[in-house]
């Protein structure tokens, strides 16, 4: 698998069973198996419990994860000086205990990553990233720029550079790097911001050039770029801007205005305000793409009650060629997916590089994800019914053209599940 390899590169030694001495002066040779053997006795402490001499734990999505920490210490200054400090969060068993969420505060470091990082911290040998944490769902996908392969590598950069490995740091930057030229608009978000924080300036150059020539909505930028970013984003967007008429621009801007007023009130949950806004101004919902807003930022209720107003066109299509359906995918939240279909969202729409709904949802998702299983009494597995919802609209439609995933039963459960879910967005 391409990203898979990436990530083994040449950092990784070789295993014993490939080891060839053919060509190699004999010292040189020496020194390699000696290395190799070396990687593989250090490997054991991590993949086999009977060798686990742990002195300290990591926990990692409620996993907790022994640790030596001489060796920590010996391969990463931040461990080094983590340890310095004394015990971690809490003592367990004598053990001091950390939380993955203190160590990286800025995105959810997985399981799976922290043991490939964790891994070559020990052994000096990169592991191949999991299928299923780093590919989506969708068949079709060649998984070179899906967005659970853009958040994996994303994920290895923040644990790299926080750990202040740099050869991991340089690695997972080559990847990341390969990444802007392919994903879309929105995974571009994500890889600016760990360029950001991870101070990689030239891949953070590479983000901003992108952004500033793409469609993107200023107000996407506005909810999720550092005001550091923004302003650069904003001075190099103005200076590429032709100068257009002054009373041209004045209008533009009072507009402009306008509709940002009427999204600071959805962001308030004050649905009343909207509609005072909408009559002082006279700027329509599709004007303002209130409902594109709405499910991309706001409570479900509040997409309810706009949809209640019947004053705006569920299949509208914003500047990028979005449907409302399609904003309400990629956030993947059943409740908003419910309602907009319940009102005559089309499932049959595509973006302009063809994608659907359901494509949009399966690409975003991690077969980690789809197949994780829920007890009785906990809240359903919301990634899985996404995509069910959205499939099961699909087999309802007679005119639809996407049959890349498999027939399905619509089952008593799914539909009790989607009862549960509607009554639970109805109550907030």
């Amino acid at each position: 698998m391409e990203n898979g390899n990436e990530f083994s590169s040449s950092l990784s030694f070789a295993s014993s069973s490939d080891f060839s001495t053919a060509g190699l002066e004999p010292s040189i040779s020496l020194d390699l198996l000696s290395l190799n053997r070396l990687s593989a006795s250090l490997e054991i402490l991590l993949l086999d419990a009977e060798y686990d001499y742990s002195d300290a734990e990591i926990e990692v999505e409620r996993i907790p994860v022994g640790v030596n920490r001489c060796i920590l210490a010996a391969r990463s200054e931040f461990f080094h000086e983590l340890f310095k400090k004394g015990h971690g969060s809490s003592v367990k068993e004598g053990k001091p205990k950390y939380l993955m969420s203190e160590l990286v505060p800025h995105w959810r470091i997985g399981y799976e990553a922290f043991m490939v990082v964790l891994n070559y911290l020990y052994t000096g040998k990169v592991m191949p990233s999991q299928p299923e944490v780093s590919t989506c769902v969708d068949e079709s996908c060649v998984h070179d720029a899906c967005g659970p392969a853009v958040n994996y590598a994303v994920e290895m950069m923040y644990a790299s550079a926080t750990f202040q490995i740099k050869e991991l740091v340089m690695l997972v930057q080559r990847r990341l790097l390969n990444f802007v030229g392919k994903v879309s608009m929105d995974d571009i978000i994500p890889i600016l911001m760990v360029a950001f924080h991870c101070k990689l300036k030239t891949l953070l150059s590479h983000c901003v050039q992108i952004i500033v020539q793409s469609k993107i909505d200023d107000v996407i930028f506005e909810k999720q770029l550092p005001y550091e970013v923004l302003s650069d984003v904003n001075s190099l967007r103005n200076k590429s801007k032709q100068d257009d008429e002054l009373d041209s621009v004045e209008v533009d801007h009072v507009k402009t205005k306008r509709i940002r007023s009427i999204h600071k009130a959805l962001d308030l949950d004050d649905v009343e305000l909207v509609k005072l806004l909408l009559r002082e101004s006279n700027i329509s919902l599709d004007a303002a793409s209130a409902l594109h807003y709405a499910a991309a930022y706001c409570n479900p209720k509040v997409v309810n009650e706009l949809l209640n107003l019947q004053n705006a066109n569920v299949n509208l299509r914003n500047s990028r060629g979005y449907t409302v359906l399609h904003i309400a995918a990629r956030r993947k939240d059943p409740l908003v997916l419910i309602r907009l279909l319940d009102q005559g969202a089309s499932v049959l729409d595509t973006t302009r590089d063809g994608q659907t709904a359901v494509t949009i949802c399966r690409r975003l998702t991690r077969p980690k994800d789809y197949n994780k299983t829920t007890d009785r009494g906990q809240e359903s597995n919301e990634d899985r019914l996404c995509i069910d919802v959205l499939e099961r609209e699909m087999c309802r439609n007679p005119l639809a053209v996407d049959v890349s995933f498999s027939p399905m039963t619509v089952v008593d459960e799914l539909h009790m599940k989607l009862l549960l879910l509607e009554n639970r967005g109805m109550s907030l």
